[in-house]
């Protein structure tokens, strides 16, 4: 329809003619509206679109391999010989890839230099790297370029760890160690691709080590001592949808690696909190967009391999997933190669179990088989809508919202034949901030009568993801299941008006 500027529809109304405009003198200026769209203000804090990125990959690995797979330490202590590192076969970065694709992974992140300093690229910042290995297979490593090149290939996400503090250096603890040491490492490893997605600093810094012989404890102030600042803002012109993870970084640790996160979990955060504390959680009226991720250990061992260790039930893994991404989390999941420099089989069972797992009880989506309504669904703008459908249509870009000033609304599912439901899923358009503060599941078999569903569990955020078991329990989430012919998810409090793109239902 064409549009009708507010002059002329003025003198519409007050049957004065239009062509006496121009006869006038006056001149019709077309004033656009300020908000065609009807769109719902932000809530602030909100994320950078970076940030938005590295949510939306929700599950990938992590990969401890370097010089403590082959002393069998976790922390080692930086006067290892450089022969020590003596793979016996060529590292194969794409195997340790594949494997985690299989998982239903979306990338992974390499371990690149871990605390003993010993990196595994050929670097001009130190001696203390592969090449002085202790064989050809080890002279030839290049983790960094071989892993990015593999992710490419597979089409995953990458990033690398790079640990700030180096027991080995004796410049450690001094200026010139940042500028000369560190800062060089990261720009060196900025080179193998810009297509980054995190950069993995350890919270680990400082205290005992070799330093280069002299040995010793050197303190630092880890707030301040690495220019982390002007080393985000130097990472984000090369790669600029690279998520820097650790101190003054954009995300936050959750603060355990058991693989979990609470119930209640808002992206924001204040800094300074101890994640130790808190990070679990969030700060619902936190002044920064941090959203956790949570580290965790897919064996029963350390974060490195160790002889003699196993991985953990691909049921148990699941768990984790729900306790993680299915709570506002992001899920960075540790599988370490052995001595050969790839992943022991039954890694590799077990994560192809865990991806069955995934991929067999999040296969149909049965919300795009019901009737959605909801109430107080918010106005139309010229080019958005903000109906229910928008719930189900499988695009990320499109939600339903409800007024401004209404912060509770009911929405209902209802298929023509009973279904038998286990999961529900329910994701925010937190491109305008995170919102919901409470809701309740119920289900019906007749779409009268309402029985509450998911006992023991805290229906208060919601996030970029909030996965349900309809039981209550992560632990033995897939059971026989509720046959319902209806499915009722009342929002009782949000901080402004709520904002849902998607709700799934499996």
């Amino acid at each position: 329809m064409k549009k009708i500027t507010p002059i002329i529809l003025a003198l519409i109304l007050t049957g004065l003619p239009v062509e006496g405009v121009a006869q006038s003198g006056f001149q019709l200026i077309d004033t656009p509206l300020s908000n065609p769209d009807n769109e719902p203000a932000p809530v602030h804090p909100i994320p950078h679109e970076r940030q938005m990125k590295w949510q939306e990959t929700e599950f990938y690995a992590f990969f401890h391999y370097g010089m403590n797979t082959y002393t069998g330490l976790e922390w080692g202590n930086g006067d290892e010989a450089e022969t020590i590192f003596a793979p016996t076969a060529a590292p194969n970065p794409r195997q340790w890839l594949e494997v985690a694709k299989a998982a239903g992974m979306r990338g992974g992140i390499a371990v690149v230099k871990h605390h003993d300093g010993f990196c595994l690229w050929p670097t001009n910042t130190t001696t203390h790297n592969v090449t002085r290995s202790g064989n050809d297979f080890g002279r030839q490593t290049n983790i960094p370029r071989d892993f990015a090149e593999a992710a490419r290939e597979l089409d995953m996400k990458y990033g690398f760890y790079i640990s700030p503090w180096d027991r080995n250096s004796a410049l450690y603890g001094t200026d010139q160690y940042v500028s000369d040491v560190f800062l060089k490492q990261c720009a060196e490893l900025a080179q193998y691709g810009t297509d980054q997605f995190e950069m993995w600093f350890d919270g680990a810094n400082g205290g005992t080590g070799y330093y280069g012989g002299e040995g010793g404890t050197r303190n630092i102030d880890r707030e301040t001592y690495y220019d982390v600042p002007n080393l985000r803002d130097s990472v984000h012109k090369v790669c600029p949808d690279c998520v820097l993870w650790g101190v003054g970084g954009e995300a936050r640790w959750i603060g355990n690696e058991a693989g979990w996160a609470g119930q209640t979990n808002w992206s924001t955060e204040n800094r300074g909190t101890a994640p130790e504390k808190n990070g679990m959680y969030g700060s619902e009226n936190g002044w920064f967009w941090l959203p956790g991720e949570s580290d965790a250990k897919a064996t029963n061992r350390g974060w490195f391999w160790h002889e003699g260790e196993s991985p953990l039930s691909a049921e148990r893994l699941f768990q984790m997933y729900l306790e993680t991404v299915g709570r506002n989390a992001t899920l960075i999941l540790n599988i370490p190669p052995d001595k050969a420099g790839v992943l022991p089989p039954a890694s590799v069972s077990a994560l192809q179990g865990m991806g069955d797992l995934l991929r067999s009880r999040f296969a149909t989506d049965l919300a795009r088989e019901a009737q959605v309504q909801a109430t107080g669904t918010r106005n139309a703008g010229t080019m958005r809508n903000y109906m229910p459908d928008n719930l189900t249509d499988n695009d990320k870009d499109t939600y339903w919202a409800t007024d401004d000033g209404t912060t509770s609304a009911i929405i209902t599912l209802t298929w023509d034949k009973p279904k038998t439901l286990r999961y529900v899923s329910l994701m925010e358009y937190i491109r305008k901030g995170q919102r919901v503060k409470g809701f309740t599941i119920e289900t019906s078999s007749d779409g009268t009568t309402w029985m509450p569903a998911a006992p023991n569990v805290e229906c208060t955020t919601i996030g970029y993801k909030r996965i349900i078991p309809l039981n209550g329990s992560t632990s033995a989430s897939y059971d026989s299941g509720i046959t319902a012919k209806a499915l009722r998810i009342t929002i009782t409090d949000s901080k402004a008006c709520p904002l849902l793109h998607t709700v799934s239902v499996f």
